[in-house]
């Protein structure tokens, strides 16, 4: 997701701005203060509760939308293929280790097709996960991820996990599918 551009009404476009405090962050980071302490006192509560606005208000990120709604059963679905996939891929890994032979590896290039933030960043962390990949660089102007890959012995191969990649994307956005884009009233 690129930033947020507001126009303004003499048709110039500025970033929008955005709410520094955000409830969810300020909970999540006041249980995450409580779990280092070990225990929950009403002053921890409280110090907590500051320390997260605090840390808000000093280091303020745009808020994301995650997801307007979850599909269980496909998500479900996800999550079974990505235990497959771990697992088909480190057979394959073990195999290219005790092959001993010359390895060819590959830097593959995935044009997500989404342009949701939280999208890219999950279909990277999942890709990374399984062996045999790993995320090199993520552009999010563009929404491509570049992966190291294991043993492509040509450009069918590069192809192939490039089709792998963009089919996982899909099972994503069909099990978290993002919120419709709203067009700016101006």
């Amino acid at each position: 997701m690129s930033p947020v551009m507001r126009t303004r009404r003499d048709g110039t476009t500025r970033l929008a701005r955005h709410r520094a405090v955000q409830p969810f962050a300020v909970v999540w980071l006041t249980l995450v203060w409580l779990a280092l302490w070990g225990e929950v006192t009403p002053l921890l509560l409280v110090g907590g509760v500051l320390v997260a606005v605090l840390v808000c208000v000093v280091f303020p990120l745009p808020p994301i939308d995650l997801v307007s709604g979850v599909r269980p059963l496909l998500l479900l679905g996800v999550l079974a293929r990505f235990l497959v996939d771990v697992v088909r891929a480190s057979v394959q890994v073990a195999g290219v280790v005790l092959r001993r032979r010359p390895v060819r590896n590959a830097v593959v290039a995935v044009d997500l097709e989404s342009s949701s933030d939280f999208v890219l960043t999950l279909v990277a962390a999942m890709l990374s996960l399984i062996p045999g990949s790993v995320v090199v660089e993520a552009r999010r102007s563009t929404h491509t991820l570049y992966l190291h890959v294991l043993d492509v012995e040509d450009a069918e191969a590069a192809e192939a996990f490039r089709r792998d990649a963009l089919a996982l994307e899909q099972r994503v956005l069909r099990a978290l599918p993002p919120r419709p884009v709203e067009e700016d009233a101006t």
